[in-house]
């Protein structure tokens, strides 16, 4: 969602500072032709009004100083004109020592002309004739004020809009964010799915989204469907077998065979083989698919009653005890952590002298199940050739036994790692460490 709102802040900010930009370059450039059209009736107004001070005297054509305005008497006043007819030119007093030349075109010149003072002056020519002389008449204005005037509006206008632009990526962040509201809190509904919290998405969102959380919820639906009859299968299945290899392991007993103890002997242990990798491979296949949504593993409610069978299993006065912290959430099966720990506490009660200890320590991005007992413990050596060969512990080494083939596939399948180590109580440690990977860390109700 950050990554959606920063690419629109930053595709807003780009459009309007492109758009912004235009409209107030535009908008001065129309700024100034305006001024420059308005300023051009004025300067041929005074170009007529200096035609009409034109006067016939003693000494030929004179200019009636009467009629003229006291800005072209003063000097440097930003006023001024320049008449050229008969090979002679008059200027005004404004002007004082400096020329303005005749521009070479009729009308009001592109170009602004350079005037005293560092001025810039925008100038304008009419020709006309009076009193049987053709005239040019060249009539000019300070500038400058405009184009300062005009720079100051540039500096408010980029300032306003600075402004503005700030104010409108405000409110369209907030604008974003609540409209991607829905969004976020359906990625809050599948996160929580994959912790096991909910096994449906909410189906009150926007019209949106509304293909999206039906067509998760009829998948959700359909893959429950699905492992609820895959695991159906897998369990009739070893059920249909239970029965057939109870009858051909009786019948490898029977009184005909005891002539050939070799073939008995080996009747019976292929039998045995065939019974151990059949519990394996329906153990593994089990596996395959994903946990449900919401069937994860929480310990305040199943590990009480995974104890209480186990005090009843074994009824020796062992001392059973278990730590995690309150509310854990494990985001694994919940089938399968039962017969993970199932397994690995079982054992641990059938060679504990007294107590069995089962510790659940969460990290951020690791879970590690620790289960001790105060039993005869296994050698280093046996423990490196066990977990080599993926053996089942009862049957390999005396003293311990594990349902290990199920324990390394569940560790296994959840790219975790099983370690034999010594209990702090002199007896065997088994250490189970399983990646959060990406559901994230398990979750501890408020």
């Amino acid at each position: 969602m950050r990554s959606i709102q920063r690419r629109l802040s930053l595709g807003l900010v780009g459009v309007l500072v492109v758009v912004g930009l235009a409209l107030a370059q535009t908008s001065l450039w129309l700024a100034d032709i305006g001024l420059r059209r308005y300023l051009e009736d004025s300067l041929r107004y005074e170009a007529e009004s200096l035609l009409a001070a034109m006067v016939r005297g003693p000494q030929g054509i004179q200019l009636d100083d009467q009629r003229l305005v006291a800005s072209y008497q003063r000097p440097f006043s930003g006023h001024y004109f320049r008449v050229d007819f008969d090979a002679q030119s008059w200027r005004s007093r404004s002007l004082w020592d400096r020329e303005l030349l005749t521009p070479p075109t009729v009308g009001l010149q592109e170009t602004l002309a350079d005037g005293p003072h560092g001025q810039l002056l925008l100038v304008y020519r009419a020709d006309f004739r009076r009193f049987g002389e053709q005239m040019k008449i060249s009539v000019a204005r300070d500038y400058s004020p405009v184009l300062r005037n005009i720079r100051q509006f540039r500096w408010i206008v980029l300032g306003v809009g600075g402004s503005a632009l700030l104010l409108i990526l405000f409110l369209q962040r907030l604008i974003v964010r609540r409209a991607l509201q829905p969004l976020e809190r359906t990625r809050q509904q599948i996160e929580q799915l994959q912790q096991g919290q909910r096994s449906v998405l909410d189906t009150e969102v926007p019209v949106e989204l509304e293909p999206l959380v039906r067509q998760i919820n009829h998948l959700l639906a359909h893959t429950e469907e699905t492992l609820k009859r895959s695991r159906n299968a897998l369990g009739n299945l070893g059920h249909a077998l239970k029965t057939p290899l109870a009858v051909l392991v009786s019948l490898a007993d029977r009184d005909e065979l005891k002539d050939h103890p070799e073939l008995r002997e080996s009747l019976q242990q292929q039998l045995v083989s065939i019974e151990q990798r059949l519990g394996r491979e329906l153990g593994r296949a089990r596996l395959a698919g994903e946990a449900l949504p919401g069937a994860h593993f929480n310990c305040d409610e199943e590990l009480p009653g995974l104890f209480s069978t186990l005090a009843m299993i074994h009824g020796r006065g062992l001392e059973l005890d278990w730590q995690a912290t309150p509310g854990l959430r494990l985001p694994w099966d919940r089938e399968d952590l039962l017969e993970l720990l199932g397994n690995l506490l079982d054992n641990a009660c059938k060679w504990a002298r007294h107590k069995v200890r089962l510790s659940i320590e969460a990290g951020e991005s690791e879970v590690l199940l620790l289960v001790d007992d105060d039993g005869p413990g296994v050698g280093a050596e046996q423990r490196e050739d066990i977990l080599s060969r993926g053996a089942r512990l009862d049957e390999q080494v005396a003293g311990h036994g594990l349902g290990l083939g199920i324990v390394r596939d569940i560790v296994e399948s959840w790219q975790g790692r099983l370690q034999l180590q010594d209990s702090p109580w002199d007896g065997l440690r088994v250490s189970v460490e399983l990646p959060l990977g990406v559901s994230g860390p398990p979750r501890t109700r408020g």
